[in-house]
């Protein structure tokens, strides 16, 4: 509890036991007025101050000019009456104030989670000058720069490690709980811990372009997009205050009015203005305009600590009708550490097949790419290489000592008209040309995640249908498909028959939203194109988390099935709040119109209502076991 927290809960226990105490005291009757007067404004005091900067300010029309109007009239009905019971005007101001001390606990208890991510911001980066360390800002270390991580300190900007290893403590980002063992040549990101290990760290990125800092970003700008429900209950309460106020205004004038001037009958001006003060007190709108948004936040908040990160609670909303799911299968449902596992030269010299392959795929950064330069083995002598164009989607050409390769799949090898012989084995394959005769095909394996047929269960399980779109062979992805019992799947995609095919995927899918799942090499207009993009483990990726609506830390496709079943409850969440608030507040308001509920219905109405919603709406942070 923060200082002002507990110098609310000091005065409401002050005023609450002078307020008991004065129902045992009977003095004059103006001294138990300066008494009451005095207890009320040691509890109402600043809501009397706000209510008035707010009048001064044009927004008349809010919860503290109400609760301000409802006690000050009671209070002066007690006066104007002559009861002397002053006990309704000061206990509404007392619950009020409570409620408002819960309402800040809950939200600082919510915001935990969003300020535990922003802990994860580096105050210093140590960097070696003459011989001593020196801890610089993060925003002038430049990308190259040798950095020194010792144990116990924050990464302070992504880098490879040239030296060292330890245990990297990840949770703030992933979620995960268990360390993560680097080695030298590992990339590391900021905002890790490191645990036991003394790190030396060549930096890849300004400050600004690392991982902490996109991550800060993210969450500091989620709270800006604003879901459906949000906007709706904003708009409500535009209207709904100004239209109680009215009400209000003609119970304690109108319908007095009305009885003295036409039924000719007494008008009972202190029992409609009870009333109209009554039915002020049950009207404010507190419990919704509370609950809603701290349930979004809440549930932002819960999804962050599982290393989840949705970009605001509009696309929350629109995540928990998600009724499709589509994948892209390479580094998405499989791991895409791809390695070469089978050969096959029409010359039968293996070895040349792969010199000539690796020198064409030398300038790519594909994982394929990759691994069969690792199959190679050797240092590429670039001289030899010229040319060099990547066909996305397909594969690359080159001149390589003179000779043009072309180096992909088989609808690179038809586009150029080379006339070849198609792999019988499962996986990717590359087909090798070399001026337009066909050299050989390598086949490159890659591994389903351990994860994968959990997550694809876990979807099916809440009514989730699954489709895999992949640029690979049928060959490749049926058994992928087989393997985690996927319902539909599409095979050799290239980028624009990916967005193509997602966008006949969302108009085919009449109810509900269809999400993409990719890792971010070259998804971007698939993850634009769909209702909810989700970014796998793609904080790397410029183009996929400017694109992507949700970002996963790592690349667990469970997260998936994880950050729907939160959207759900969180919405289920925010429909129960909506429903209890305002079946409450309408029959309560009827009630007290027709002059059935008094000051302490009126009380609970109000109050306890706002409770009740605020507590449900923090059960939206419980999302460890979902």
């Amino acid at each position: 509890m923060n200082r002002k927290q507990k110098k609310l809960l000091v005065r409401i226990i002050i005023s609450a036991v002078f307020l008991i105490a004065l129902r045992f005291v009977h003095l004059n009757p103006y001294i138990m007025f300066a008494l009451y007067l005095a207890d009320y404004l040691i509890i109402a005091y600043d809501v009397l101050i706000k209510a008035g900067r707010g009048i001064i300010r044009g927004r008349v029309f809010d919860e503290l000019f109400l609760m301000a109007v409802a006690s000050v009239g009671a209070f002066s009905l007690a006066v104007y009456s002559k009861s002397g019971d002053y006990v309704e005007a000061v206990a509404v101001m007392v619950f009020y104030q409570l409620g408002q001390l819960f309402e800040s606990y809950a939200v600082g208890k919510s915001r935990k989670n969003i300020s535990a991510l922003m802990d994860i911001r580096p105050d210093y980066a140590n960097v070696e000058i003459d011989g001593k360390i020196t801890q610089l800002s993060p925003d002038d270390i430049e990308p190259g720069t040798v950095i020194i991580v010792r144990p116990g300190e924050k990464i302070p900007i992504d880098g490879v490690v040239i030296e060292g290893s330890s245990s990297l403590d990840t949770a703030a980002l992933t979620g995960e709980s268990v360390p993560s063992q680097v080695y030298g040549g590992d990339e590391v990101m900021s905002g890790c811990i490191n645990i036991d290990g003394l790190l030396r760290i060549r930096t890849t990125k300004e400050f600004g372009e690392s991982t902490v800092s996109k991550i800060l970003e993210l969450v500091e700008n989620s709270s800006s997009r604003k879901s459906k429900s949000e906007n709706f209950i904003s708009r409500f309460a535009r209207f709904y205050t100004p239209a109680v106020c009215a009400l209000a205004l003609t119970l304690a004038v109108g319908v007095p009015l009305f009885r003295m001037l036409i039924l000719k009958s007494a008008p009972s001006w202190s029992d409609w203005i009870y009333r109209a003060l009554t039915f002020l007190v049950i009207s404010c709108p507190c419990a919704l305009v509370i609950s809603v948004p701290l349930s979004f936040f809440a549930g932002l908040g819960g999804a962050s600590r599982e290393g989840i990160l949705i970009k605001g609670s509009n696309y929350l909303e629109t995540l928990s009708k998600t009724k499709t799911v589509v994948f892209d299968k390479t580094g998405t449902l499989t791991e895409g550490s791809f390695s070469v596992n089978k050969v096959y030269a029409r010359d039968g010299d293996d070895e040349k097949l792969i010199e000539t392959a690796a020198l064409a795929e030398s300038s790519s950064s594909h994982p394929i790419s990759r691994s069969i330069i690792e199959k190679y083995g050797r240092d590429i002598d670039l001289s030899r290489v010229s040319g060099v164009r990547e066909i996305r989607g397909k594969g690359v050409t080159a001149e390589v000592d003179g000779k043009t390769v072309c180096a992909g799949n088989g609808a690179l090898m038809d586009e150029l008209g080379v006339k070849y012989t198609e792999a019988p084995e499962n996986g990717t394959v590359v087909y090798v040309a070399v001026n337009s005769g066909f050299l050989g095909y390598i086949v490159i394996s890659d591994t389903i995640k351990k994860t994968s047929a959990k997550a694809i269960k876990a979807l099916k399980e809440s009514g989730i249908k699954t489709v895999m779109l992949t640029g690979d062979s049928e060959a490749a992805a049926k058994p992928v498909c087989e393997a985690l019992s996927i319902d539909e799947h599409v095979s050799r995609l290239l980028p624009a028959e990916k967005v193509a095919k997602t966008e006949e995927i969302i108009r085919s899918t009449a109810k509900g939203k269809t999400a993409f799942a990719g890792d971010g090499i070259n998804d971007a207009p698939v993850l634009s194109a769909a209702d909810i993009g989700i970014a796998m483990g793609a904080l790397g990726s410029d183009a996929a988390i400017e694109a992507a609506d949700v970002v996963l830390m790592d690349d667990d496709p469970l997260k998936i099935s994880k950050a729907i079943k939160i959207s759900r409850k969180c919405l289920r969440i925010v429909y129960q709040n909506i429903i209890i608030a305002l079946g409450v507040k309408f029959a309560c308001l009827i009630l007290g119109a027709a002059g059935i509920a008094n000051m302490w219905l009126a009380v609970f109405a109000d109050v306890g209502v706002m409770i009740i919603a605020v507590l449900n709406a923090v059960r939206a942070l419980n999302v460890k076991k979902l």
